[in-house]
């Protein structure tokens, strides 16, 4: 297993407040500062995945629990009507977000806004938000990584232009979230509320023929 390299500054102080405490003889101290670096550097965890093949399949974004499945329109992915899966990120949870389809980065667009609690049913409007929409033979996705309360930050390594395959990684959002993916209508929602998914290997859409 990896991890992102944004982990290190946020781990690199429990190793220092362990080793010192250590040298001041004060072992059970020094083993509760290295646990506790230890907890944080899980949040930046990269387990490898086995992206699924074949045609048509949309896989998730993120790891965690269906929040909502909706029909709706996105002006800010495309034109008609599109699937919004949500999922939510707990503390437990991968944190990294890898892409749904294969395709080419069309913009990434980050929104300032609030840190509701990401389960609420309006943190898709009112919180710090980054937008990334893919063109995938012709088609529009989207994704947006969403902040949650204790979310300091969304971290995206792609910019438009790029290209992504199915399941590759591109971002991560520090500690608890949400991330929504848009999806064409033409798609079958393949997931319900409360399901399980992690991120690059469950189908959460599927279309059939061409």
């Amino acid at each position: 297993m990896t991890f992102a390299r944004e982990a290190w500054p946020f781990v690199l102080p429990f190793g220092l407040l362990a080793a010192a405490v250590l040298w001041l003889r004060h072992p059970a101290w020094a083993g509760a500062a290295a646990f506790g670096g230890l907890c944080v550097l899980l949040f930046f965890r990269m387990p490898a995945r086995q992206t699924p093949s074949g045609e048509g399949a949309v896989v998730s974004a993120a790891s965690g629990k269906v929040l909502s499945v909706e029909r709706l329109e996105a002006p800010e992915v495309g034109d008609g009507l599109y699937h919004r899966v949500a999922t939510f990120l707990s503390v437990f949870d991968v944190h990294v977000q890898r892409a749904p389809v294969a395709g080419k980065v069309v913009s990434v667009a980050h929104t300032p806004g609030r840190k509701v609690a990401a389960f609420r049913a309006e943190a898709d409007s009112v919180n710090e938000r980054r937008l990334m929409v893919l063109d995938s033979a012709g088609e529009a996705f989207g994704v947006s990584q969403i902040v949650g309360l204790v979310a300091r930050r969304i971290v995206t390594w792609v910019g438009e232009g790029d290209r992504l395959e199915r399941g590759q990684l591109y971002g991560l959002i520090k500690f608890g979230s949400r991330v929504d993916v848009y999806v064409p209508e033409e798609y079958t929602v393949t997931v319900q509320v409360g399901d399980r998914v992690v991120e690059g290997e469950t189908i959460i859409a599927r279309r059939e023929g061409p």
